[in-house]
């Protein structure tokens, strides 16, 4: 599949002058922002740079205290956590606030797209972390959003469960063509899964990067390394510092498993 090409269409998400603070800290500075239909972005920045508080903007949980901001009705978020509710099983947990004729169907046929039709009667506390994921992103999926934010939903995954996880996650967004917005602390996550990279810094977008990269995606690769290393010297790593490697924060390296031995 190639890499992503911009459209002509309306933006899925347009946020103009968008301002959030808390007290006398503006954490969303005054923001300017366009993702487009289908287009995956991935969101980077340093603690406290106000990603987080972005998605929650976007995911309307939290409101905007100035500015205009655009978005589509029909959007979910995926969290760190699944937070499924522990007394429904899969499937209620699934169809969780949402009106269907036939909520099982429709909730079976979500898990079977996250390759869990099997645990369909399961309850929460019988799922392994990646189970309970797949749970929350099936939840989203049967939601037919527009747009999809994911906040880390995998920075709590063991190293090989994350590898399925990023694989299931190009899948579902190729089958469903949301605008995707990814907040992450992992460069090479962004790299990997991502259309646009953009750093964020005291709430405004610092840089912005295209990753004209076609997919399936390797970190050996030329470009893919050289992404890497903007991004690296944007947050302020060095290229010969072990986190460089994304030890802190790259799951895979921390257990042994190259990314070279992983396409996307």
């Amino acid at each position: 599949m190639t890499a992503y090409t911009p459209t002509d269409l309306p933006a899925a998400v347009s946020l103009r002058g968008v301002v959030r603070q808390f007290g006398d800290n503006r954490v969303i500075d005054a923001l300017d922002l366009d993702i487009a239909p289908g287009e995956f972005v991935a969101l980077l920045g340093a603690s406290g740079s106000g990603k987080t508080t972005l998605l929650r903007t976007l995911a309307g949980l939290d409101p905007a205290d100035a500015g205009e901001l655009r978005v589509p009705e029909a959007r979910s978020a995926v969290f760190q956590e699944p937070r499924l509710m522990p007394w429904k099983r899969a499937w209620k947990n699934v169809t969780l606030g949402v009106r269907l004729a036939d909520p099982k169907a429709r909730a079976l046929q979500a898990l079977t797209e996250v390759g869990l039709a099997h645990r369909l009667e399961a309850y929460p506390a019988t799922l392994s972390g990646g189970e309970s994921q797949r749970v929350a992103l099936a939840r989203s999926l049967v939601r037919e959003p527009k747009l999809l934010l994911l906040d880390e939903p995998f920075a709590a995954l063991d190293a090989l469960t994350r590898i399925r996880m990023h694989r299931l996650i190009i899948e579902l967004w190729r089958a469903h063509t949301p605008a995707v917005l990814l907040v992450t602390h992992d460069v090479d996550e962004a790299v990997l899964l991502s259309d646009r990279i953009i750093v964020l810094e005291d709430g405004r977008i610092a840089e912005e990067l295209r990753v004209d990269l076609a997919r399936p995606r390797e970190n050996g690769d030329l470009g893919f390394t050289a992404i890497r290393n903007r991004l690296l010297s944007l947050l302020g790593v060095e290229k010969d510092d072990p986190a460089s490697l994304g030890r802190d924060h790259n799951p895979f390296i921390a257990a042994g498993y190259p990314l070279s031995a992983i396409a996307i």
